[in-house]
């Protein structure tokens, strides 16, 4: 009887460090910007000018943070539903700390919604989709 508990055990925890396994390799090439066409990819590079006309929403995020990949499906959601009335933007801090630290990014995902260039909103942490669309919402009036 023992050695049965043992080996089922052991399968389990086997399959639980395998689904482990599995989860971090998918985290770890985690690429948001490839799940919409709305989405923009933001880099040190394009950040001013993207940001420099109309209303944007920015998600600052890392691949390695999981509250990020929770947030990513409400960005997306954002993008498509306000598409053509707002832009919505993807920094990865990890790659363009510049953009980061001039607005003083220090704990993500950390969201900010600017209008014409100008920060108007910021969210730190995963908030409910109804929370940005009041703010969007607010800034269309």
């Amino acid at each position: 009887m023992s050695t049965a508990l043992i080996i089922i055990a052991s399968l389990l925890l086997f399959l639980f460090l395998f689904n482990g396994y599995r989860r971090y390799k998918l985290m770890k090439n985690y690429n948001p910007e490839s799940e919409s066409d709305h989405l923009m990819r933001l880099t040190d590079e394009n950040f001013s000018k993207s940001i420099s006309k109309g209303i944007v929403l920015v998600d600052f995020w890392a691949p390695w943070c999981t509250p990020c990949k929770m947030i990513a499906p409400v960005v997306i959601e954002l993008a498509e539903e306000f598409n053509g009335r707002i832009k919505v933007g993807k920094l990865n801090v990890d790659e363009n700390r510049q953009a980061a630290t001039n607005l003083g990014i220090r704990s993500i995902p950390t969201l900010i919604l600017f209008k014409d260039g100008k920060p108007v909103e910021r969210f730190t942490g995963v908030k409910p989709k109804s929370t940005f669309q009041k703010a969007i919402l607010k800034q269309l009036e």
